[in-house]
């Protein structure tokens, strides 16, 4: 296979990259719909690797008509390779690919990990290659909706500064928007996302469950308006968009709550406990809580029924 001209590469020269042959090496999630993206704007998936019977479904239905083939045939055939494996077994497949001369000259070889940067493609880039870190900021279903999706995604990027363009590219092209990360600042920035997006999934799956426990038939239906409304307001105004009975100081509730979950639901009280501990650290340092407050709220969280208000106290506020 020809490669393509140095002058060629994206971000050396015009502003759409060249057409590329792709190849994807793990055909999870992630893998087809990015290839997908890209046969969207013009490049040309020749390749990919698959070892279950699902990676090998998913990758015949994004990719239809292309060759199911073992890692090192993927980077002989295609100019682009996607590696989109887990973040664990990265470095030994970059490795491996790299001591056994898979690795071309030119070749563009790009990750989808949030953890790492560029340096894990280290040996590769001394056989030759182009390294690139691409990390979509999205979850994916293995399906074509993944590609849908990619509209407006931000995707971590890091690059060395000579392909930087090149990067950024590819990105649009898939439709996402490039964030650049520093190399240093890639394990934080990762740690970042998996608080948010994949805790947010058990919260509410155990949020769904504990409904259900309590008679709700539809606690998905439940959930929606009240889940969609708080993620709107936390993306606006951060802290200041705390509601309930932790930030509201109502630690009678709170009590009620850690019995409730210790007789019904066990399995999810020692998450409730540490949101709620953090939450009210959060209220407290942003002038929601009184200390007084807190210190109640502490006592409910250690199983104690706190005593009355100080004072008679009443808040009045709405919310969950």
């Amino acid at each position: 296979m020809n490669e393509p001209p140095p002058a060629d590469l994206p971000g050396r020269a015009g502003d759409r990259p060249a057409r590329l042959t792709v190849g994807v090496v793990g055909s999870g999630r992630v893998g087809p719909a990015l290839a997908a993206a890209l046969a969207l704007a013009g490049h040309r998936p020749v390749a990919a690797s698959a070892v279950s019977d699902s990676s090998r479904r998913r990758a015949a239905a994004l990719l239809p008509g292309v060759a199911i083939v073992d890692p090192a045939e993927v980077l002989a055939r295609a100019d682009l390779v996607l590696l989109t494996v887990p973040d664990d077994a990265l470095p030994d497949l970059v490795t491996g690919l790299a001591r056994t001369g898979a690795v071309r000259p030119g070749q563009l070889l790009a990750h989808t990990s949030g953890r790492y940067g560029t340096a894990v493609l280290d040996p590769a880039r001394r056989a030759g290659a182009l390294p690139l870190a691409l990390h979509p900021v999205m979850t994916f279903t293995g399906t074509e909706v993944d590609v849908q999706r990619l509209a407006g995604c931000s995707f971590g990027v890091t690059a060395p500064e000579e392909l930087r363009m090149a990067a950024g590219a590819l990105v649009i092209e898939m439709g996402g928007e490039p964030e650049w990360i520093e190399e240093s600042a890639r394990p934080l920035y990762h740690a970042a996302l998996a608080l948010g997006a994949n805790h947010l999934v058990t919260l509410v799956a155990q949020s769904m469950e504990v409904l259900r426990d309590a008679g709700v038939t539809a606690p998905d239906r439940m959930l929606g308006p009240l889940l969609g409304a708080a993620l709107d307001n936390a993306l606006r105004s951060g802290d200041a968009a705390l509601t309930g009975p932790v930030a509201r100081g109502d630690a009678g509730t709170v009590a009620e709550h850690v019995a409730q979950l210790r007789d019904h639901a066990p399995g999810t009280l020692p998450g409730y406990l540490a949101m709620a501990r953090t939450t009210a650290d959060r209220a407290l340092d942003h002038g929601l809580l009184r200390p007084e407050q807190a210190e109640r709220l502490l006592e409910a969280l250690a199983g104690e029924r706190p005593g009355p208000r100080p004072g008679g106290q009443a808040d009045t506020e709405d919310g969950a």
